[in-house]
């Protein structure tokens, strides 16, 4: 294989076939190649991999990369391979027979890069191997996974240390998509980064339309979502592994091809699942939160959570699935007060009063981005402590403002309650019971309590209880009334919703917004698009690779919109390297002008 040693831009387009770096990955990549350690945080979809990818064709020697999924070893060992760069894998899936002969190509140095799982770190004959195969960088995938801070600890990432030890003039890449502050730290220390280079792109994706849509007949919203994006795939989680297999089987049976993903299943049969939906052999799959990590499929075109996600960061990852490629997708949240009535039930089941004090406040604020009308980036960047100002222009809050209206009389209403339960009793109550004297619910905890002798007992009999129920949270968010400290979920008046009940201060709220059709392209561009993607499902079985190892989306969209008539135009398209358009550049060629032929 030729080498470029000092022209990464040639490099990228030879073998990746693309123009131009994303941002922060050419400044990452030259501090790779010149030896320092670096830590990079860059968003799903950034381009984390080819950061060590590009350096592993550029320089002589063996790249490792820890990777802690063995399902995903394999496709982005088949990537590296159809842009003809010599990669492979070793991990428990394989015959002995077949980790011997890979073994013995490492041996000959036959490869430029090296996916581990972290634990064959276990073994001291790995580490003894790898002395001998001229390792010249490791590059630690999925970082986070070494810190107890974040959100999905592996103990097993801990070796990494002694790895550090045993190749102390060895750089360290470390990546990473999602990570507070703390766990940043945490990585750098962990892993033993000396003087590191850190690179933090921005956590936005300006190409995912956020959308948080009240509940009503959520099975229903969802198939009417989804139909409505039938040659599109998505992701759609689920809290319990029940609800996934419900989904499913609703789905299957109203003829959307969906798959089951939890933890539950047989391995064989949730294994199948994931490369049937990486394959593009199942449009849908229905999932817990144990699906997801470093999928490698960039044309997830949606993912949808239909219960509440425990907090931001999950959903920042979960939603971080769709739209890898660049491409526009859609991040879809169903949201209904019972869904954070359930959250809260789990997390009163914690006996650590840490934890569940840590978990509560999680909620709050996945709770709060829910309900807020501002931007929906605001608060989701703010997490991560970037400030972002706005408007998106592609989410519901921005797109679709919801209107507001003048909620002074409701808004005395129930803080009055509040204030009348408290002067009652001298005890606070939580929101389904404020809700219960608001609209005249006799309810036994009302009677025993004499609830319904309050003047306030059935003043709201005119408004429905769900809306009251989101009344209640826009004043918690508002800060006119708050959670009693140390009784969970209970409501008291703060000082401003003191001043705001005795001086009938005005109060204006917001109403709720409502979920809209997908976009569409040009009837030609997607019919082509469409052709394009039965060519490249064929050619990619015929290899036994998923179907984007052949080309992404992205370029296939821009082969329908350019439509090249040669092999230099074609080459011209981003995504089209020089391997990729010898193996397959005349068959794709050849469907471009058919279609051209049939003059449409």
């Amino acid at each position: 294989m030729q080498l470029f040693d000092a022209d990464p831009k040639r490099a990228l387009k030879v073998h990746f076939g693309f123009d131009a770096f994303r941002p922060l990955q050419e400044e990452i990549v030259r501090d790779v190649l010149a030896g320092r350690d670096v830590f990079a945080l860059l968003p799903t979809g950034g381009g984390k991999s080819l950061c060590f990818q590009l350096p592993a064709v550029m320089d002589g020697g063996l790249t490792v990369i820890i990777s802690p999924l063995i399902a995903l070893m394999k496709d982005q060992v088949d990537g590296m391979l159809a842009t003809g760069v010599a990669a492979t894998a070793l991990n428990s899936s394989l015959e002995p027979n077949e980790l011997r002969r890979r073994a013995a190509g490492l041996e000959r140095g036959d490869y430029r890069l090296l996916y581990l799982a972290p634990e064959r770190l276990a073994f001291a004959q790995t580490l003894d191997d790898l002395e001998r195969w001229n390792v010249t960088r490791i590059a630690v995938d999925e970082a986070h996974c070494i810190s107890e801070w974040g959100h999905d600890f592996r103990p097993e990432y801990r070796r990494l240390a002694d790895l550090r030890r045993r190749f102390p003039n060895v750089p360290v890449l470390a990546l990473t998509a999602t990570a507070t502050e703390r766990v940043r730290t945490d990585i750098v220390t962990s892993l033993g980064l000396r003087d590191p280079r850190c690179y933090v792109a921005s956590f936005d994706r300006p190409n995912l339309l956020y959308r948080v849509v009240p509940k009503d007949g959520a099975y229903h919203q969802l198939l009417h979502f989804v139909r409505g994006r039938s040659r599109d795939s998505g992701i759609v989680y689920a809290a319990s592994r029940r609800q996934v297999e419900s989904l499913a089987d609703k789905l299957r049976a109203d003829g959307v091809v969906a798959l089951p993903y939890h933890a539950g299943l047989d391995p064989k049969v949730r294994s199948r699942n994931q490369e049937r939906f990486v394959r593009d052999d199942a449009s849908v799959i229905c999932a817990t939160i144990a699906f997801g990590m470093g999928i490698d499929k960039p044309n997830v075109r949606y993912v949808v959570h239909y219960d509440l996600p425990k907090n931001i960061e999950g959903y920042y990852q979960e939603t971080g699935r769709a739209g890898r490629d660049g491409l526009p997708a859609e991040c879809l949240l169903l949201f209904g007060a019972g869904d954070a009535a359930k959250q809260r039930g789990f997390i009163e089941e914690k006996e650590d009063e840490h934890e569940r004090a840590l978990a509560e406040r999680q909620l709050d604020e996945m709770i709060d981005f829910a309900e807020s009308a501002e931007c929906r980036r605001r608060p989701l960047l703010r997490y991560f402590g970037e400030t972002y100002e706005g408007p998106c222009g592609n989410c519901d809050a921005c797109l679709m403002p919801r209107a507001s209206f003048d909620g002074t009389v409701v808004a005395q209403k129930f803080l009055s309650c509040v204030a009348r339960i408290r002067q009652n009793g001298g005890f606070a109550v939580g929101m389904q019971h404020l809700v219960d004297v608001l609209i005249g619910k006799a309810t036994e905890k009302v009677k025993n309590w004499y609830h319904e002798d309050l003047s306030t007992f059935g003043i709201g009999r005119d408004v429905p209880r769900p809306q009251w129920v989101a009344i209640g949270r826009e004043l918690l968010r508002l800060g006119l009334v708050r959670r009693s400290p140390g009784l969970r979920g209970t409501i008291e008046l703060t000082a401003d919703g003191r001043a705001t009940l005795l001086d009938r201060r005005n109060v204006t709220l917001t109403v709720a917004a409502v979920v809209t059709e997908a976009p569409h392209a040009t009837a030609a561009e997607d019919a082509l698009f469409e052709e394009l993607r039965a060519l490249r499902k064929r050619l990619a079985d015929e290899r036994d690779v998923p179907a984007y190892v052949v080309f992404s989306d992205a370029t296939l969209r821009a082969m329908a919109r350019k439509r090249p008539a040669n092999l230099m135009e074609l080459r011209g398209v981003s995504g089209v390297g020089d391997k990729k358009l010898t193996d397959f550049g005349d068959a794709f060629l050849e469907a471009l002008g058919a279609f051209s032929e049939r003059g449409e």
